[in-house]
């Protein structure tokens, strides 16, 4: 009995001293807690969603998840993944391109700004180094192939979007970085000053530079690095540039944010949205694929990027399935998507650039 009770101490002690790892970052406090408690989207001691958004749906059950989770085929791909590799250290200063690096982590230089989203660069997406391990060949970038950065966004601090080794790399290259409110807190404990963080709710507009603007505005998800949940708050973006309007989506369900952003500022040249690590069970926290098609439509979005997939395995569908998906049921809705491999140059410039069905070559 007394070596079980030692065990379970000692089971503890660890656990809280794992928890202390810099690497889950810190809750929000002094001037930044008072600035959270003053949002109108932070109630009863956490962040909320615009509409009611259960973690679980209806009809989710355990013996269906358990089943699912043990029956599921192809999460992962069996070959290496396809790849190519632009140096985006040669790009000319008039080009406006995009280079998706898989799952949601891509960069854009855009009217001569370079820019980065969610970067997670360290064949990870999980604390532990051993867990959601990116599928081979996905991992083509590190943060040496990074120039650099003007401004750096951050949706959410869930560990597929905001990557601690990735991030504290990357440091030195960072101009500004945009956030939700709370997601400064990790940043500025991981040696960012916070003169560089600029924090927003939901709905306010931020000027970058002359012609530069951004808007952080909803998205339908959650937030949490460790124990505590929905301390920071989860966002997209409405990104406006001299020649450019662009809606980074983030992560979350879908909801009627998507139209409301669509009124608010109008058709977007591109909308990159999640399309992948989606299940029924929790279908208000991430889009399925048919739901995307419509976020885009809501959006007034002339072109869509579906991201948040093909590097990490999330969910239980297969690997290749969420692009599968959104180009069948695209044949009937009439999109143009945009399904680059991993490192392939976008050329946002050219809305008739063709990408090849990539996926479908790999089992």
């Amino acid at each position: 009995m007394i070596a079980a009770v030692l065990f379970v101490l000692l089971f503890l002690v660890l656990v809280f001293v794992f928890l202390k790892h810099p690497k889950f970052g810190r809750t929000p406090r002094g001037a930044r807690l008072g600035m959270i408690l003053e949002s109108p989207n932070y109630r009863d001691g956490i962040f909320q969603n615009l509409n009611p958004t259960p973690q679980l749906a209806e009809e989710a059950t355990f013996s269906k998840m358990f089943r699912d989770f043990f029956t599921a085929k192809n999460k992962r791909p069996a070959n290496k993944m396809p790849s190519q590799k632009t140096n985006l250290f040669e790009l000319k200063p008039d080009e406006n391109v995009l280079v998706w690096f898989g799952h949601s982590s891509y960069f854009m230089q855009l009217d001569g700004k370079k820019i980065l989203v969610d970067p997670v660069l360290s064949g990870n997406a999980s604390p532990f180094s051993f867990m959601i391990k990116a599928f081979e060949g996905t991992d083509v970038y590190s943060s040496e192939d990074i120039p650099g950065i003007d401004y750096l966004f951050i949706s959410h601090d869930h560990w597929d979007h905001l990557d601690y080794k990735t991030i504290r790399k990357l440091k030195p290259k960072i101009g500004k970085i945009v956030t939700g409110l709370g997601t400064g807190e990790h940043l500025e404990y991981w040696g960012f000053d916070n003169n560089q963080i600029i924090e927003k709710d939901w709905y306010r507009l931020a000027e970058l530079d002359k012609g530069f603007t951004v808007a952080v505005t909803p998205a339908r998800h959650f937030s949490g690095r460790g124990l505590k949940a929905k301390q920071t708050l989860w966002v997209s973006f409405v990104l406006q540039t001299p020649g450019f309007r662009i809606f980074i989506g983030g992560d979350g369900g879908y909801d009627d944010h998507f139209a409301e952003i669509g009124q608010k500022f109008g058709k977007f040249d591109l909308a990159i949205l999640e399309n992948g690590q989606y299940n029924t069970s929790w279908k208000y926290i991430h889009m399925m694929p048919e739901q995307v098609l419509q976020a885009a439509k809501d959006l007034g979005a002339k072109r869509l990027f579906p991201v948040h997939n093909s590097k990490f395995a999330l969910a239980n569908h297969a690997w290749n399935e969420p692009l599968k998906k959104i180009t069948e049921l695209n044949s009937q809705a009439g999109l143009s998507i945009l399904t680059p491999m991993i490192g392939e140059k976008v050329i946002l410039t050219n809305n008739r650039q063709e990408f090849s069905k990539w996926w479908e070559k790999i089992s």
